[in-house]
Protein backbone atom coordinates (compact mmCIF):
# COMPACT_ATOMS: atom_id res chain seq x y z
CA UNK A 1 0.00 0.00 0.00
CA UNK A 2 1.13 3.15 -1.42
CA UNK A 3 2.04 6.40 1.54
CA UNK A 4 2.10 9.95 0.08
CA UNK A 5 3.98 11.96 2.61
CA UNK A 6 4.11 15.76 2.32
CA UNK A 7 7.92 16.70 2.91
CA UNK A 8 9.12 20.39 3.78
CA UNK A 9 12.08 21.68 5.20
CA UNK A 10 13.02 25.99 5.95
CA UNK A 11 15.86 25.44 8.24
CA UNK A 12 18.87 26.91 5.48
CA UNK A 13 18.27 28.99 2.80
CA UNK A 14 16.39 26.09 0.59
CA UNK A 15 12.70 26.58 0.85
CA UNK A 16 12.05 22.96 -0.33
CA UNK A 17 8.31 21.10 -0.80
CA UNK A 18 8.28 17.94 -2.01
CA UNK A 19 5.40 14.62 -2.39
CA UNK A 20 6.48 11.73 -1.68
CA UNK A 21 5.39 8.11 -2.59
CA UNK A 22 6.23 5.61 -0.06
CA UNK A 23 6.03 1.55 -1.06
CA UNK A 24 7.41 -1.91 -0.26
CA UNK A 25 9.39 -1.20 -3.08
CA UNK A 26 11.49 1.86 -1.57
CA UNK A 27 10.67 5.75 -1.83
CA UNK A 28 10.02 7.76 -5.15
CA UNK A 29 9.98 11.71 -5.39
CA UNK A 30 7.00 12.66 -7.24
CA UNK A 31 7.84 16.14 -7.53
CA UNK A 32 9.79 18.87 -5.48
CA UNK A 33 10.12 22.98 -5.73
CA UNK A 34 13.13 24.26 -4.11
CA UNK A 35 13.53 28.19 -3.89
CA UNK A 36 16.72 29.12 -2.47
CA UNK A 37 16.49 32.59 -0.59
CA UNK A 38 16.93 32.57 2.64
CA UNK A 39 14.50 35.85 3.31
CA UNK A 40 11.76 34.11 1.67
CA UNK A 41 10.74 31.27 3.90
CA UNK A 42 7.29 33.11 4.40
CA UNK A 43 6.62 34.05 0.82
CA UNK A 44 7.71 30.81 -1.29
CA UNK A 45 6.99 27.71 1.12
CA UNK A 46 3.27 27.74 0.39
CA UNK A 47 3.44 28.47 -3.55
CA UNK A 48 6.33 25.77 -3.39
CA UNK A 49 3.86 22.97 -1.68
CA UNK A 50 0.88 24.29 -3.90
CA UNK A 51 3.08 23.51 -7.18
CA UNK A 52 4.46 20.06 -5.73
CA UNK A 53 1.32 19.10 -5.04
CA UNK A 54 0.29 19.86 -8.66
CA UNK A 55 3.03 18.46 -10.42
CA UNK A 56 2.50 15.21 -8.79
CA UNK A 57 -0.90 15.72 -10.02
CA UNK A 58 -1.87 14.83 -6.12
CA UNK A 59 -4.70 16.62 -4.27
CA UNK A 60 -4.08 17.54 -0.66
CA UNK A 61 -6.60 15.32 0.81
CA UNK A 62 -4.80 12.17 -0.59
CA UNK A 63 -1.48 12.77 1.40
CA UNK A 64 -1.12 10.30 4.58
CA UNK A 65 1.46 12.01 6.29
CA UNK A 66 3.72 15.50 6.74
CA UNK A 67 7.52 15.53 7.32
CA UNK A 68 9.16 18.61 8.61
CA UNK A 69 13.06 19.36 9.19
CA UNK A 70 13.32 20.97 12.77
CA UNK A 71 16.36 22.63 11.98
CA UNK A 72 18.65 23.06 13.75
CA UNK A 73 18.26 26.49 12.00
CA UNK A 74 16.95 30.17 12.84
CA UNK A 75 14.20 31.12 14.78
CA UNK A 76 12.12 32.37 11.65
CA UNK A 77 12.97 29.76 9.42
CA UNK A 78 12.13 27.47 11.80
CA UNK A 79 8.91 28.86 12.86
CA UNK A 80 7.55 29.30 9.20
CA UNK A 81 8.05 25.19 8.21
CA UNK A 82 6.95 23.85 11.12
CA UNK A 83 3.88 25.69 11.41
CA UNK A 84 3.00 25.00 8.12
CA UNK A 85 3.41 21.11 8.61
CA UNK A 86 1.35 21.72 12.07
CA UNK A 87 -1.46 23.38 9.84
CA UNK A 88 -1.43 20.87 7.53
CA UNK A 89 -1.74 18.15 9.53
CA UNK A 90 -4.42 19.79 11.69
CA UNK A 91 -6.28 20.49 8.38
CA UNK A 92 -5.84 16.83 7.17
CA UNK A 93 -5.85 15.07 10.16
CA UNK A 94 -2.65 13.27 9.39
CA UNK A 95 0.20 12.29 11.58
CA UNK A 96 3.56 14.90 11.43
CA UNK A 97 6.73 13.91 12.06
CA UNK A 98 9.99 15.94 12.66
CA UNK A 99 13.36 15.13 11.79
CA UNK A 100 16.63 16.61 12.17
CA UNK A 101 17.39 18.92 8.81
CA UNK A 102 20.86 17.74 9.33
CA UNK A 103 20.06 14.16 8.96
CA UNK A 104 18.24 14.63 6.34
CA UNK A 105 21.20 16.31 4.17
CA UNK A 106 23.31 13.07 5.53
CA UNK A 107 20.88 10.78 4.41
CA UNK A 108 21.94 8.22 1.65
CA UNK A 109 25.94 8.98 2.24
CA UNK A 110 28.28 6.73 3.09
CA UNK A 111 31.06 6.15 5.49
CA UNK A 112 32.32 9.36 8.10
CA UNK A 113 30.54 12.00 7.17
CA UNK A 114 30.39 15.90 8.57
CA UNK A 115 27.23 17.77 7.57
CA UNK A 116 27.89 21.50 8.23
CA UNK A 117 25.14 24.16 7.90
CA UNK A 118 24.99 28.31 8.22
CA UNK A 119 24.62 29.37 11.74
CA UNK A 120 25.59 32.68 10.97
CA UNK A 121 27.92 34.53 13.89
CA UNK A 122 30.85 32.76 12.02
CA UNK A 123 29.31 29.52 13.48
CA UNK A 124 27.78 26.21 11.89
CA UNK A 125 25.63 23.92 13.01
CA UNK A 126 26.84 20.32 12.69
CA UNK A 127 26.38 16.46 12.93
CA UNK A 128 28.53 13.45 12.02
CA UNK A 129 27.39 10.43 10.72
CA UNK A 130 28.26 7.01 9.53
CA UNK A 131 26.41 5.21 6.78
CA UNK A 132 23.80 8.20 7.09
CA UNK A 133 23.47 7.49 11.04
CA UNK A 134 24.07 10.16 13.12
CA UNK A 135 26.76 9.55 15.86
CA UNK A 136 27.65 13.16 17.40
CA UNK A 137 25.95 16.37 17.35
CA UNK A 138 23.39 18.62 16.52
CA UNK A 139 25.43 21.42 17.68
CA UNK A 140 26.70 24.95 17.04
CA UNK A 141 30.43 25.86 16.90
CA UNK A 142 32.90 27.61 15.45
CA UNK A 143 34.04 25.66 12.55
CA UNK A 144 37.76 25.48 14.02
CA UNK A 145 36.01 23.94 17.38
CA UNK A 146 34.23 21.02 15.44
CA UNK A 147 35.55 17.43 16.41
CA UNK A 148 37.78 16.27 13.65
CA UNK A 149 37.30 12.54 12.83
CA UNK A 150 35.22 12.43 9.41
CA UNK A 151 36.20 11.84 6.40
CA UNK A 152 34.08 13.99 4.16
CA UNK A 153 31.87 16.87 4.20
CA UNK A 154 28.37 18.04 3.31
CA UNK A 155 25.76 20.77 3.47
CA UNK A 156 26.04 24.86 2.89
CA UNK A 157 29.19 25.23 0.41
CA UNK A 158 30.77 28.39 2.18
CA UNK A 159 30.32 26.44 5.20
CA UNK A 160 31.96 22.88 3.83
CA UNK A 161 35.17 25.17 2.16
CA UNK A 162 36.09 25.67 6.12
CA UNK A 163 36.71 22.03 6.49
CA UNK A 164 39.95 20.53 4.22
CA UNK A 165 37.82 17.44 3.43
CA UNK A 166 36.80 15.91 0.35
CA UNK A 167 33.22 17.24 -0.53
CA UNK A 168 29.86 15.43 -1.11
CA UNK A 169 27.03 16.38 -3.19
CA UNK A 170 23.89 17.35 -0.65
CA UNK A 171 23.92 20.91 -0.05
CA UNK A 172 20.47 20.99 1.42
CA UNK A 173 17.77 18.89 2.83
CA UNK A 174 15.47 16.90 0.14
CA UNK A 175 12.26 15.69 -0.08
CA UNK A 176 14.24 12.09 -0.08
CA UNK A 177 16.38 13.03 2.41
CA UNK A 178 13.22 14.17 5.12
CA UNK A 179 11.46 11.48 4.14
CA UNK A 180 14.67 8.64 4.94
CA UNK A 181 15.30 10.60 8.17
CA UNK A 182 12.04 9.08 9.44
CA UNK A 183 13.72 6.09 11.51
CA UNK A 184 10.37 4.16 11.94
CA UNK A 185 6.62 4.74 10.42
CA UNK A 186 5.09 2.46 12.78
CA UNK A 187 6.45 4.60 16.09
CA UNK A 188 3.82 7.32 17.74
CA UNK A 189 4.73 10.40 16.22
CA UNK A 190 6.52 12.70 19.26
CA UNK A 191 5.16 16.90 19.03
CA UNK A 192 7.59 18.91 17.07
CA UNK A 193 10.19 20.53 18.71
CA UNK A 194 12.36 23.29 17.15
CA UNK A 195 16.08 22.85 17.07
CA UNK A 196 17.27 26.04 18.05
CA UNK A 197 20.68 25.30 19.67
CA UNK A 198 20.84 28.34 21.37
CA UNK A 199 19.22 30.99 23.00
CA UNK A 200 16.94 33.49 20.50
CA UNK A 201 17.99 37.20 20.20
CA UNK A 202 15.09 38.77 21.45
CA UNK A 203 15.21 38.90 25.29
CA UNK A 204 12.13 40.03 27.32
CA UNK A 205 12.32 43.65 28.97
CA UNK A 206 13.72 43.32 32.09
CA UNK A 207 11.29 44.37 35.08
CA UNK A 208 11.46 48.09 36.52
CA UNK A 209 13.50 48.61 39.64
Amino acid sequence: MSRFVLAIDTATPAVTAGVVRCDESGDEVLAERVTVDARAHAEQLTPNIVGALSDAGLAADRLDAVVVGCGPGPFTGLRVGMATAAAFGHALGIAVRGVCSLDAIAAGTTGDVLVVTDARRREVYWGRYRDGVRVDGPAVNAATDVPAGAGAVAGSPEHAALFELPRLAPVYPSAAGLVAAVADWDVEPQPLVPLYLRRPDAKPPAAPR
